[in-house]
């Protein structure tokens, strides 16, 4: 039987209403002679009452920075809950169907506590309730440990648990359900004209994600594209055919597929040619800092961080007695598309276009696929307007 996963994130099972319409879409599986094998997300957001940041409220009067163990008990419960509901909905209707947590669902994971990292995927327990008739009902964001503790696999969790049991299950096909109608070719909120794209690669996804777009976590794109997966990324709440990805782009590939951007971001520039690069950087990364849009030159070095790892850097720069400058309300701007790769003129077009807008670059950077400029915060809107409008996404 062919097997289609189906992950709902927290908004799409967060009330009765909205549950309503994950049960069709199950359904609609079934009408179709195939098997759904279902991940969900804890319901709602923070707030609501069963939300993991609002499961985590609870502790507020508790210290569990050295609990680590029990945090990520805490944490497993929200997607538990919401699989238990799905199951007893199921039941209602006249549908076999069995909740699973992610260690049941066979997900093995070390006991790196808050970040776990998937050490293998045993799908045989799946594999049986499905030849069963049952619909699995999976909890996501969560594995076990080979020693039994429940763990949590970090931001994205569900999605990456959807794309390991695709690959584990060998599914045709991952749809991640959502409350929007696809991939835009950007931000909606910042740009209300961006358009939905019918399909992409996975490459140009996963640069997206990468560089700020909130569609999919990276991770789970690496493995469906491992595995040679279609994702599909749909509406909860409506009929759209959502967004397609796949291994091949779209036939003519456009220029430039999308647009992403990054707030809050910081340029850092060293002016020390005493310092030495790898050192330096190697102390950063020791300290968990990410650094990204890094230029070196002889006689200085520049480089973007996020905000909130501004104090950290600081006191490792002043601590290392090194002189530095740095510029704070900055956004990395990512222009993305597999049809860039070898053509000239793309970088003078953009920097043309926000020139002409009086949009200021701080700073550029490009891959085969990326052009990405940093710009002031306060430049973001009419930057992205601009360059949609001259790449006519």
């Amino acid at each position: 039987m062919n097997i289609v996963i189906q992950k709902f994130g927290g908004t799409s099972v967060a009330t009765e209403e909205s549950r309503n319409y994950v049960i069709q879409k199950i359904i609609d599986i079934k009408l179709k002679g195939k098997m759904p094998v279902v991940v969900v997300s804890a319901m709602g957001r923070k707030g609501d009452p069963y939300a993991t940041d609002t499961l985590l409220q609870i502790t507020n009067t508790m210290d569990l920075h050295e609990c680590l163990r029990e945090k990520d008990l805490l944490m497993s419960c929200g997607e538990i809950i919401s699989a238990v509901v799905l199951v007893t909905t199921l039941l209602q209707k006249g549908y076999k169907a069995m909740a699973f947590t992610g260690g049941q669902a066979g997900i093995i994971t070390d006991e790196q506590f808050g970040q776990a990292h998937v050490l293998e995927v045993n799908s045989q327990t799946l594999q049986k309730v499905i030849n069963e008739g049952f619909i699995p009902i999976v909890s996501g964001f969560q594995g076990i440990s080979k020693n039994g503790n429940i763990t949590t696999l970090g931001r994205g969790g569900s999605d990456t648990t959807a794309a390991l049991l695709g690959e584990a299950l060998k599914a045709e096909s991952i749809e991640i359900y959502t409350d929007v109608d696809g991939i835009m070719t950007t931000d909606p909120r910042i740009y209300p004209k961006a358009q939905r794209i019918h399909c992409l690669s996975y490459n140009e996804v996963f640069q997206m994600a990468d560089n700020g777009a909130r569609v999919i976590h990276p991770r789970a794109v690496q493995i469906a594209r491992r595995a040679n997966i279609p994702l599909y990324i749909k509406n909860t709440f409506n009929d759209s055919k959502g967004t397609c990805i796949l291994h091949c782009p779209v036939s003519p590939i456009p220029l430039v597929t999308a647009i992403a951007y990054r707030s809050q971001r910081v340029q850092i520039s060293i002016i020390d040619e005493k310092v030495e690069d790898e050192i330096f950087f190697a102390l950063l990364a020791k300290e968990g800092v990410s650094i990204d849009i890094i230029n070196i030159f002889p006689e200085r070095k520049v480089f973007t961080i996020d905000e909130e790892c501004l104090p950290l850097v600081f006191a490792l720069l002043e601590k290392q007695k090194i002189n530095f400058s740095y510029i704070k309300d900055c956004c990395k701007i990512t222009m993305i598309g597999e049809g860039m790769t070898g053509v000239p003129g793309v970088m003078a077009k953009i920097l043309r276009c926000l020139k002409n807008e009086h949009v200021e670059i701080l700073q550029t950077a490009d891959s085969l696929m990326t052009i990405a400029c940093l710009i002031y915060n306060k430049d973001l809107s009419r930057a992205i307007k601009v360059l949609h409008q001259e790449f006519q996404l």
